[in-house]
């Protein structure tokens, strides 16, 4: 008898659960594509980390290596921030490493673009002692270098807002407003921000109407209860629903990665986030 087109469809739905791949069923719901930060769930293997993301409702998998993009990828996930040129410390706005992290960013955006992934990180590094107009343009200069190559694979280069008072001492790119300075002054569509909503809390406050206000400049999320750095639940001072909400209402079409440190079952943790911010 010739196979009818709804059997096909169950047999190759049969067949994808048997290779432990997520079928349709475990898409994500909601307007949100919701991510997980690997590092924060380092005593799972990734594998077991990604089987049960993807059942969750997760899209992809934050700050994973190339050696480890396969495993995410065999469960329909993407490595959805990987990682491009300098840290925390060691960043743009040094004009002496501007060589050195030029070439590293353009073997990240190449490695990303075969692979077909969206962004790469990067960051504006400490202060120590240079003052932050400086700072801002040298990162300025330093990321003009890079925009054209990020430009024409189509790969989106984040620079990352971490707070200074808290967790990265001396950390530059610590504020919105000089963030978006730096953004303005590359203006290039593939030059963005990574808006760390748990560090800019501690900063600043007033997320969502920053948010809002700087949504151009803004390519990537990342969440984290407050204080702590724990579970987004009623121990945190935000809403995290509500900012889900707003940023969904803004149409964004990126990832918003979850990045907290889980004080309880992880998996539990990071599946009450999901379903927290499916909006």
């Amino acid at each position: 008898m010739p196979t009818t087109r709804r059997s096909a469809l169950k047999t190759a739905a049969a067949s994808l659960i048997a290779a432990g791949v997520p079928t349709a069923q475990a898409a994500p719901k909601g307007r949100l594509k919701q991510s997980a930060c690997r590092w924060c769930y380092q005593k799972m293997e990734l594998d077991d980390l990604c089987r049960q993301g993807a059942e969750m409702g997760l899209s992809a998998i934050d700050l994973v290596k190339p050696e480890e993009w396969p495993t995410v990828k065999k469960y329909g996930l993407v490595p959805s921030m990987v990682y491009g040129a300098g840290t925390i410390k060691d960043g743009w706005n040094r004009k002496e490493s501007h060589d050195r992290l030029e070439k590293d960013a353009r073997e990240a955006i190449k490695l990303a673009a075969e692979a077909k992934l969206p962004n790469v990180i990067t960051f504006s590094g400490n202060r120590a002692g240079l003052p932050d107009d400086q700072g801002r343009d040298n990162c300025i200069l330093g990321l003009r270098r890079v925009k054209k190559i990020a430009e024409d694979n189509g790969i989106t280069i984040c620079l990352e807002l971490l707070n200074s008072k808290v967790n990265h001492k001396d950390y530059q790119c610590d504020h919105t407003a000089w963030g978006v300075e730096v953004m303005k002054g590359v203006d290039s569509p593939r030059v963005k921000l990574l808006y760390d909503i748990y560090h800019m809390q501690i900063m600043e406050g007033d997320i969502i109407r920053t948010i809002r206000d700087n949504f151009q400049y803004i390519a990537h999320f990342h969440t984290g209860g407050v204080p702590g750095r724990h579970e987004l639940d009623d121990t945190q001072e935000l809403q995290w629903r509500t900012v889900a909400k707003a940023i969904a209402d803004l149409n964004f079409e990126g990832y918003f990665a979850h990045e907290f440190v889980p004080t309880k079952d992880p998996m539990a943790s990071l599946r009450q986030a999901v379903e927290l911010c499916t909006v």
